[in-house]
């Protein structure tokens, strides 16, 4: 396999419209890095440009050190998986792996040794002499996964792979692609605007916004770190809960937050920093699984009422309205019955609390 490299590449288009900016990102031999953000982002041009299917406007793009710029898509040896299978309607599954090795004019007995050898790792033996429309939608990526991987290609480009599938097939598929890819050690960059596929399935995950890169880090580090309040909004299901909290000084003289009329203690990793911004209005944010609720006049608790309840089973998602104006989502463990309207205390952990300047970059910066 190979590693690849962007260095300050940036697209712009005829007309003007620019889709990335000075990014700059590289992926390790063999890691399964996401690129995730939401639609218009950037993260199907960069994928397009490592291919070979757009050029960089400005910057360089290797694959194993080497300038790939000015090479064609084939001479790249990158195989793309596409979001609608691409299979072939007319061609048994073993013709359908059998295709790019074909027309790489391989020796027969060759071509049938990498088919047997994909289709044993993909556990698609079975269904070797069935046809496209005789398989399930699951089946279909597989066989897609595998034209690729047959070709043994320097890195896997996978283009929203499973957004054509169902919520069950989708978990499915997804553990097929992280064993495939723990199995074969590939480099595999993976897009989607899916939060969940890139939690669970990136050794790294890359955020984009409007063409820029706006934080590469583990899925952990990502969500307990966020770099900017964007990515705090973007990760997360529910995401993060963000409102405006101008910085005070409690009975003690130390930094709090006060919203309305009360005032929220702050972790001591934030006091320094916070002190900077004495006075300032600040963008601050709290997880949802990080809010307990509890009596209405509970001491430090902030006042709330219940907007509407999402029973889920393995947890209840409860919409508040906090201090008679924001809108924020509790979750708790198992199910829990509140009434609309009714009338509850929110209390939250110092060190559950982030802070984000007005700019937008995660204090202390």
């Amino acid at each position: 396999m190979a590693s690849i490299d962007f260095e300050h590449v940036e697209k712009v288009y005829p007309g003007g419209t620019q889709a990335l900016y000075d990014c700059s990102l590289s992926v390790a031999d063999g890691e399964l890095l996401v690129l995730v953000g939401p639609s218009g982002c950037g993260k199907s041009t960069l994928l397009r440009l490592l291919a070979g299917l757009e050029a960089p406007t400005r910057g360089a793009i290797r694959i194993d050190g080497r300038v790939v710029n000015d090479e064609s898509p084939k001479e790249r040896n990158v195989a793309m998986v596409f979001q609608d299978y691409a299979l072939y309607p007319h061609m048994t599954v073993r013709e359908n792996l059998a295709f790019p090795l074909r027309m790489k004019r391989l020796a027969r007995d060759d071509v049938a040794h990498r088919v047997e050898k994909t289709a044993e790792l993909l556990e698609l033996a079975p269904l070797l002499d069935r046809l496209p429309r005789q398989l399930s939608g699951g089946q279909r990526q597989r066989v897609a996964m595998g034209r690729a991987l047959v070709r043994e290609p320097a890195a896997f480009l996978l283009d929203e792979p499973l957004s054509n599938l169902d919520a069950k097939l989708r978990g499915q598929v997804r553990a097929e692609i992280e064993t495939l890819q723990r199995r074969t050690g590939a480099t595999m960059l993976y897009v989607t605007h899916d939060q969940v596929e890139a939690m669970t399935l990136g050794d790294r995950v890359a955020v984009l916004h409007e063409g820029r890169l706006q934080q590469v880090a583990k899925p952990r580090a990502l969500y307990e770190q966020p770099a900017n309040v964007f990515v705090a909004g973007f990760v997360g299901s529910p995401p993060m809960n963000l409102f405006a909290a101008r910085v005070a000084t409690d009975a003690n003289g130390r930094p709090a937050l006060a919203i309305a009329s009360t005032l929220l203690a702050l972790p001591d990793a934030l006091l320094e920093a916070a002190a900077k911004h004495d006075g300032a209005t600040l963008t601050a944010g709290v997880r949802p699984e990080s809010l307990a609720l509890v009596a209405p006049d509970a001491r430090d608790a902030l006042p709330a009422r219940v907007e509407h309840v999402e029973l889920l089973g393995h947890e209840t998602l409860v919409h508040l309205r906090v201090a008679g104006e924001l809108q924020w989502v509790a979750r708790t463990p198992g199910m829990e019955s509140h009434a609309r309207d009714e009338a509850v205390g929110l209390h939250l952990a110092p060190e559950s609390l982030h802070l984000f300047t007005p700019q937008g970059p995660r204090l202390p910066c």
